[in-house]
């Protein structure tokens, strides 16, 4: 299932699972993530990370595993 929104000034796109799967973040239900900040990308997981969290991200990071992890 996907999922998008938006939290701030942040844009999320999601792609998660019932159960979680080796390929998911930390063995959890997300395999897919992508973090936006305008164009700019601040983090990339797809079934491993492409472009790790950005420091100014990390909240909204941590808001997102918490609640699709």
């Amino acid at each position: 299932m996907w999922t998008n929104g938006k939290i701030g000034e942040y844009t999320f796109y999601i792609k998660h699972y019932e159960e979680g799967s080796e390929y998911g973040i930390n063995n959890g239900r997300i395999s897919k993530l992508e973090i936006r900040k305008g164009r700019e990308i601040l983090a990339n997981y797809d079934r491993g990370w492409d472009k790790k969290v950005a420091k100014e991200a990390i909240e909204v990071f941590k808001a997102l595993l918490k609640q699709y992890n």
